[in-house]
């Protein structure tokens, strides 16, 4: 099957590519000792639409025990990616904060992290909010099957992927104008069952070339499929949560049910080292 693209196109095409913000005032700590890490506070921050809902990403992982199927042995994380070009990924910190809680999140050093269940802060529609701000990352589910081969993801892991993703409310396009999820689709079925959901998933490096494999079925996805569709301007990309990471974004057909969930996505990156030539006799 031909290429979406070449190594020596695809890095012009993408040449275009482009805190906290809660302040409290922390009280006595609780003498109980299980509640040492969880502070009375009262908040005086004003929320911004990118600060995460606690009670959506709490759905999300009930989502995902519901729908664990999909990924019978996969686990749940979340993960914050950069958005901005200049945000420093180092160091982050998460709280989740309320009208008079505030419960700290570890994040991992590859700035992923999960969820304490916490019934105060769910009945006080609590946030989820990073010492960045709230612009310069974008939020993920991760759902990931232990021994994949490298360079691979499994497709029944996409799927839930996008099913925990948007009913956590993760995704932050943020203009109607340039929504990358279709305005008519609105329900996390609806988006990830269709094709016109155009839910982005990400690689860890510059994506060069993505291809299926079920049995003895094998499919490179086209162009398309790859850098959010490539057909963003640079006035467009503010709007999407792609913006910095475009050369690493891709589609996956989590819609079509003729490729299993045991489908193998593996990847070709850019800086891999292209294949050797066979010598002329």
């Amino acid at each position: 099957m031909r290429r979406p693209v070449s190594r020596v196109v695809a890095p012009a095409m993408l040449g275009a590519l482009l805190a906290w913000t809660a302040h409290a005032q922390t009280a006595p700590a609780a003498a109980n000792p299980a509640d040492k890490d969880i502070q009375t506070v009262t908040v005086t921050y004003t929320r911004d639409p990118v600060d995460k809902s606690y009670r959506k990403m709490i759905r999300g992982m009930e989502r995902f025990q519901r729908e664990h199927a999909l990924a019978p042995q996969a686990t749940l994380r979340f993960r914050l990616l950069p958005r901005s070009p200049t945000v420093d990924m180092r160091g982050i910190t998460l709280r989740v904060i309320g009208d008079h809680i505030a419960v700290p999140v570890p994040v991992a050093p590859d700035n992923s992290f999960t969820l304490p269940r916490n019934g105060q802060a769910l009945q006080e529609d609590a946030a989820v909010v990073a010492n960045r701000k709230t612009t310069s990352m974008t939020w993920r589910a991760q759902v990931v099957t232990p021994g994949l081969p490298p360079g691979t993801r499994r497709l029944g892991d996409l799927r839930l992927e996008c099913l925990v993703g948007m009913e956590a409310g993760l995704v932050s396009n943020s203009s109607p104008l340039f929504g990358w999820i279709s305005n008519a689709l609105t329900s996390p079925e609806q988006v990830c069952n269709s094709p016109d959901g155009n839910f982005l998933f990400f690689t860890e490096r510059p994506v060069f070339a993505v291809t299926l494999r079920a049995g003895e079925r094998t499919e490179v996805l086209p162009f398309r499929f790859l850098y959010a569709g490539g057909d963003q301007t640079r006035d467009m990309l503010p709007f999407c949560d792609c913006q910095v990471l475009l050369d690493r974004t891709y589609y996956a057909p989590i819609w079509d049910r003729s490729w299993p969930d045991d489908t193998l996505v593996s990847f070709e990156y850019m800086d891999d080292a292209p294949p050797a030539q066979e010598s002329t006799p």
